[in-house]
């Protein structure tokens, strides 16, 4: 049974009453990270780095630490949050192929309505059309670390220079600056960080030069019974690139990252990468060593992307508390999903697994959320749209596939879902085989197909590094047969017609009767 425990000592005190009737609608900031990872957020208890103004958030408000996603790929991901239903309800499955139709129902035009001003600034990553904001300045695609465009609502495309966590967070606070006082607003700021290729801003190149960090456990992992993940090419070792992604550049480098760099940023990005490619000349690694030298260079490079977004998530608190704005805004920090910090060798997301399944999730919500409180509950990142509309007293449609939060939020509700439902599509990326599978709080089972047709499963209470594949053993028969019965009926819940075909389509377990 999931639930908030009340007590001191476990720091899990919520509000046992939901929003005052006579309470103004709050305003509403979202702030979506791309590709952060709990293993880097210290509120999570990450020893690795520091993270003061994310935590300001979860010290302020709630700090989720059972917060999942449905499909763990950027683009499909901020397709639920806006919709609050699955990919195949939606239509965006895939980042590769699919095309998200703005024109459908998302919970921003419900605030539009109900009198809401609403914005997006940031990495957008659903095309270039978005409906359902007064106001949008959207990075192109997936955007640039340095001097990046911007789309701009009514004015096209501009070139800004500078870092991009920067100026995103300039847009959001001139946003706010001339937006109406008289109306509640909800503004989505998406930043760029971290995603590959990990690019920090010039002043915090060198923070982490001195670091060096322990290497995971299951870093080398042989994926003994799992064969997708064996199957996977996203590791440190064979995948990850050294120009690309490590700036280990020949001299003569054409990368669009740093080309389009001011000579001024060029010549002090230069110098910094280049002290380290000499040292890496110098050493002449090979083997594991040149592995875990890979491994190190990863981790300073993804750590000090994330600072300059931190700093920037403290400029929107403090702007929001220097306008008298931040005791009727409910705050909320989340990734897009979870990210590999070397865990099984890997970097990337995708799979069902914990480390990219899971996602960062703390809200901020004065007068509702007591400061300080801890919730184990299992939520999803389909269930943001809904607690937003739950919030601002406006009708959730019975189309949403998600569920309001507030009830856990105020300990209305002490449980939580029971089940968790994910569906991964991507084709060829990164080998990654499709799949879908569900997690109960003790155990997961996962039905992989295409590349790949297996099934796993999981005791993540005796295997929380899911080392061991128990599906088809006999000690788990039962827990195989009844999370089978699981997946089958959440399959069916959620109208998931590609993979309920596929759940019949068995390998080397009996059959669950059709009903």
């Amino acid at each position: 049974m999931h639930r908030i425990i009340v007590g001191a000592l476990l720091a899990l005190t919520v509000f046992s009453c939901a929003k005052p009737k006579a309470q103004k609608p709050p305003n509403i900031v979202i702030i979506v990270s791309d590709d952060h990872t709990r293993q880097a957020i210290s509120a999570y208890g990450s020893t690795i780095t520091q993270t003061p103004n994310i935590d300001r958030i979860a010290n302020e408000g709630v700090l989720l630490t059972n917060a999942y996603v449905t499909n763990s790929i950027c683009g499909p991901s901020r397709a639920v949050l806006l919709t609050g239903k699955y990919s195949h309800k939606n239509g965006f499955r895939r980042n590769s192929d699919s095309k998200f139709e703005s024109d459908q129902d998302q919970f921003v035009k419900h605030l539009q309505a109900a009198g809401y001003q609403t914005a997006w600034i940031g990495k957008y990553h659903l095309g270039e059309d978005p409906q359902g904001f007064d106001h949008y300045e959207i990075l192109p695609g997936q955007g640039y670390y340095y001097n990046p465009d911007f789309l701009v609502k009514d004015s096209g495309r501009v070139n800004r220079t500078g870092y991009v966590s920067d100026l995103v967070e300039d847009a959001a606070e001139e946003w706010l600056d001339r937006r109406a006082d008289d109306k509640p607003f909800c503004l989505i700021i998406g930043h760029k960080a971290t995603h590959r290729t990990w690019m920090p801003d010039l002043q915090d190149m060198d923070i982490y030069d001195e670091v060096t960090f322990p290497v995971p456990g299951t870093f080398y992992d042989d994926y003994e019974g799992r064969q997708a993940a064996m199957d996977q090419d996203m590791t440190v070792d064979k995948t990850m690139i050294m120009d690309y992604d490590l700036k280990m550049y020949p001299d003569d480098s054409k990368d669009r990252n740093i080309t389009r760099m001011t000579p001024e940023q060029r010549a002090q990005f230069d110098a910094h990468y280049k002290l380290i490619h000499n040292e890496l000349d110098s050493l002449n690694l090979s083997g594991r060593d040149l592995v875990e030298w890979k491994y190190q260079q990863y981790m300073r490079d993804y750590l000090a992307t994330a600072e300059s977004m931190d700093r920037n998530i403290g400029r929107t608190l403090d702007y929001l508390k220097a306008h008298g704005l931040d005791e009727n805004t409910m705050v909320i920090y989340t990734s897009d999903q979870g990210f590999y910090l070397g865990e099984h060798g890997w970097f990337d997301k995708r799979f069902m697994y914990e480390e990219s399944f899971s996602t960062p999730m703390m809200i901020k919500y004065p007068g509702v959320i007591e400061p300080g409180t801890k919730s184990d509950a299992l939520i999803m990142n389909l269930d943001i749209a809904p607690t937003i509309l739950d919030a601002a007293d406006v009708a959730v449609p019975e189309d949403i596939q998600g569920k309001s939060m507030l009830p856990v939020l105020t300990g209305r509700d002490k449980q939580g879902r029971e089940v968790l439902y994910y569906h991964y599509y991507e084709v060829g990326e990164h080998n990654v085989s499709p799949h879908f599978g569900v997690k109960t709080e003790r155990f997961k089972i996962i039905r992989f197909y295409n590349q790949v047709n297996a099934w796993e499963l999981f005791d993540l209470q005796e295997d929380p590094e899911e080392m061991q594949n128990l599906y088809g053993t006999e000690q788990y028969q039962e827990v195989q047969k009844e999370m089978k019965a699981k997946l089958l009926e959440a399959i069916k819940k959620y109208e998931d017609t590609e993979a309920k075909e596929i759940f019949y389509q068995e390998i080397n377990s009996p059959k669950i009767d059709k009903k």
